[in-house]
């Protein structure tokens, strides 16, 4: 029986070549494998895999192991819970996701059960040998990465892109970066969750047959490096449908009549109490004042009425503080108080959880918990020093009997989880200050303080309501007038913190203190003067990022991981503008929207996208299999893929003539986009090919050197102004100019703070509506 003949592939000649010369061996790693040489060339081979040859070899031993290897996903967090672990520890960072499915194609095979094809990308590849070989020599792993899905699936892909011997590797979670927390966790080390590994690949792979199947069609049918996704068109779909209900509104008109009262009193003194009340009922009936006419009519009578107090009614109640943070609500409030967009809270939050160096005693420490949950639960310790706190801070009276327990009111939240918190209260915002720059300070002030709000009394309000009767007589009086306030007995929670309203909010009925003079049922009193006032209806208001985060939360939409990315998401691919710090659609992306309503029903369907999402929760918890919630979801829509791409129309986009004139033909230049978005182009083209970047004009001139302003963004996307005459004129400002000039020594007026501008050169204020609509800045 002839020996079988060994081959392996010699990368110089291009070819399989029998192995000349074969040795029998093991590698590093004590894996079996055959060396030689190729026969034509010369070059040393080597081919894996056991062979007869190796029977009669003794593996070489085992490389002696030593130490614990911690890997987490950044080095401000490896810095954090390096300092916890002390030595004997050894932790480095993976620096985000370490594998991913390929770029250049669709990466899941659908007929092998929807089987993804991951890599490693180049940037990534010395990140993974590296922690390979760390692997290699440690005793044990500790894979420490976030304790969400995403965390679980970094996890994963890190045992399996760097080889890792699952036998040796732990999983620990934490939730905040401290000690106690730390040390909880490794003492507590599990395996890895393949339930949270699926449901995360379940929804990258969703995200990738909806965006790299609908996203070339659209290319062919609309313009170039336009995409689609499972989550983000709905998005633009509540911003679309927003913006069309706005245009379609027919504001109407109505009339309210509120009157300005004082106590009948002789003589009449020098000076009077005087307060206002709005007329609340007509002869029992709502007041519904159509037009001047009728406002008219009424208030004629109301001139000649008698006014009387009719009932003065007086109570107490109670108001209860918010719930401590979700990643939701903080994107909320960060937006409403701070002026935040989501990207840059999350990026902030990030920052204080991973860990803040608080000089050289204590070193990096985590602020926060975990930024990236939907639950309100609060873990019996914090809520232990919480009251410490308050009872130290404020009394006995500010605590409530018992520490508050709070339940979500999301969809599929996960309780496990603790809501963004402080990780000790007594770490207050102005002891930490020092060592925080001003958007850190000013998020952890506002987490802080709702966090501590959360656990104190219950605000207790007096509240007053006075219903006064008017007519022409005593015994006929059809016209009831209504005044309502409120006044704080107690302050609780208030004392720390109040949440912010939207600003199209209407402020709530009866929380206005209100400053009466002494009333008594029965009262006569004195009409001072009739207030008519026209109105109209107001049509709803375009979606700010906070409000568009609660319409999404509120549909059962994304989870707390993707709010932040599908905003900044919708807005760097140009279906989106941020005006004002309102979201408004473009006209791109209002053409994408009805195409993709038109022909892809199910994917921006509120409805379907809550109950895919409901979906990815029940494979979190082990309720159903991935596949098979992936084959439900492709039967449909590889059948609608195919009906759109026989029947989808071509769109033609309008390119925007400018003003600019092209340098090289004389044609004028037209607005184009490419992959890194607008710019301009010749008109004459393919004539003429000539390119220059899209410069939008803000209305004001540089104060250097006379140039227009323009808007431009950093590579980050943060927008910034410029002068046109770059790079010969570097002048730059962060601020918003104003084509105004300044009233008082004609310099550059720039956008200071709401509702107030600020002169560049002489540092003067103004309010912006007081300013004249000028010419723009001159030389």
């Amino acid at each position: 029986m002839t020996e079988e003949t060994l081959e392996a592939y010699c990368l110089k000649c291009r070819t399989k070549v029998p192995l000349a010369d074969p040795v029998p061996t093991f590698n590093k790693k004590g894996q079996p494998i055959t060396r030689g040489r190729c026969p034509q060339c010369g070059t040393t081979l080597t081919r894996p895999g056991r062979t007869p040859a190796h029977e009669n070899l003794a593996p070489p031993d085992p490389p002696e192991r030593s130490g614990k290897l911690v890997i987490v996903e950044s080095p401000a967090k490896a810095r954090t819970v390096g300092r916890f672990l002390g030595r004997g520890y050894k932790v480095e960072a993976s620096i985000g996701h370490v594998r991913d499915l390929l770029r250049s194609r669709l990466s899941v095979d659908v007929e092998d059960n929807f089987k993804p094809q991951y890599r490693v990308p180049n940037e990534k590849k010395a990140v993974v040998k590296k922690l390979a070989q760390e692997a290699e020599k440690a005793e044990e792993i500790y894979l420490a990465t976030d304790p969400d899905r995403e965390g679980e699936a970094i996890a994963w892909h890190l045992l399996e892109a760097a080889n890792i011997d699952p036998s040796r590797a732990r999983r620990v979670v934490f939730h905040e970066i401290t000690r106690d927390a730390i040390e909880e966790a490794f003492a507590n080390p599990r395996g890895i969750n393949q339930n949270l590994v699926n449901a995360q690949q379940a929804r990258r792979i969703l995200d990738r047959l909806v965006g790299y199947q609908i996203s070339p069609l659209l290319w062919e049918r609309v313009r170039n490096r336009t995409t689609a996704g499972r989550v983000q068109s709905v998005a633009v779909r509540l911003i679309v449908e927003r913006e069309r209900e706005i245009q379609s509104f027919v504001p109407q008109e109505y009339w309210s009549i509120s009157a300005e009262l004082a106590k009948h009193e002789e003589p009449v003194p020098k000076s009077r109490k005087t307060f206002i009340a709005k007329l609340a009922r007509i002869r029992g009936a709502e007041v519904d004042l159509k037009n001047e006419a009728e406002a008219r009519q009424i208030v004629e009578e109301l001139e000649r009425s008698l006014y009387r107090v009719a009932e003065i009614k007086r109570g107490q109640r109670k108001r209860r503080p918010s719930p401590p943070f979700t990643t939701s609500t903080m994107q909320q409030e960060a937006s409403r108080r701070l002026g935040f967009t989501a990207k840059r809270t999350m990026a902030v939050a990030q920052a204080l959880y991973e860990g803040i160096s608080l000089g050289d005693k204590e070193g990096p420490v985590g602020l926060i918990t975990y930024m990236r949950t939907d639950s309100v639960h609060v873990a019996e310790v914090a809520q232990r020093e919480a009251r410490q706190f308050i009872q130290q801070a404020f009394g006995e009276s500010y605590l409530p009997p018992h520490p508050p327990v709070y339940k979500t009111k999301v969809k599929g939240a996960q309780e496990a989880h603790e809501a963004i918190r402080p990780t000790s209260v007594f770490r207050t915002p102005e002891k930490v200050r020092p060592y925080l720059n001003r958007d850190q300070f000013r998020l952890y002030e506002l987490i802080w303080k709702r966090f501590v709000a959360s656990q104190m009394a219950p605000a207790e309000l007096d509240t007053l309501t006075v219903d006064i009767h008017a007519g022409p007589s005593p015994e006929q009086m059809p016209y009831l007038f209504r005044v309502s306030g409120s006044s704080v007995r107690f302050p609780g929670f208030l004392a720390v913190y109040e949440e912010a309203r939207d600003e199209d909010a209407a402020p709530a009925e009866g929380e206005s203190p209100i400053d009466l003079p002494p009333l008594e049922k029965g009262d006569p009193l004195d009409l001072i003067r009739l207030l008519p006032e026209q109105h109209f209806t107001q049509p709803p208001p375009r979606y700010t990022e906070a409000t568009l985060v609660r319409a999404l939360e509120e549909r059962g939409i994304g989870r707390p991981s993707t709010y932040a990315p599908i905003i900044s998401t919708i807005q760097a691919r140009g279906y989106v503008e941020r005006v004002d710090r309102r979201l408004v659609p473009t006209q791109l992306g209002m053409i994408v929207n009805d195409l993709l309503v038109e022909h892809f029903p199910d994917i921006v369907d509120y409805d379907f996208t809550a109950r895919m999402e409901e979906n990815l929760d029940r494979i979190a918890a082990g309720e159903v299999d991935w596949v098979p919630v992936l084959k439900d979801f492709y039967a449909a829509f590889s059948q609608e893929l195919e009906k759109a791409r026989q029947t989808m129309q071509k769109i033609e986009l309008d390119e925007g003539v400018t003003d600019e004139v092209c340098e090289q033909c004389g044609s004028p230049m037209v607005v184009k986009y490419g992959r890194f978005g607008k710019f301009l182009a010749c008109s004459n083209y393919p004539a003429c090919k000539n390119t220059k970047s899209y410069a939008e004009k803000v209305g004001a001139r540089c104060p250097e050197c006379g140039g227009d302003l323009v808007k431009r963004r950093t590579r980050r996307g943060r927008t910034f102004y410029g002068c046109s005459n770059y790079p010969t004129c570097g002048f730059t400002i962060w601020k918003e100019p104003l084509s105004t000039a300044c009233p008082q020594c004609g310099g550059l007026l720039v956008v200071d703070r709401k509702g107030w501008a600020k002169c560049y050169h002489c540092q003067e204020e103004f309010e912006i509506d007081s300013l004249p609509v000028g010419e723009a800045v001159s030389e």
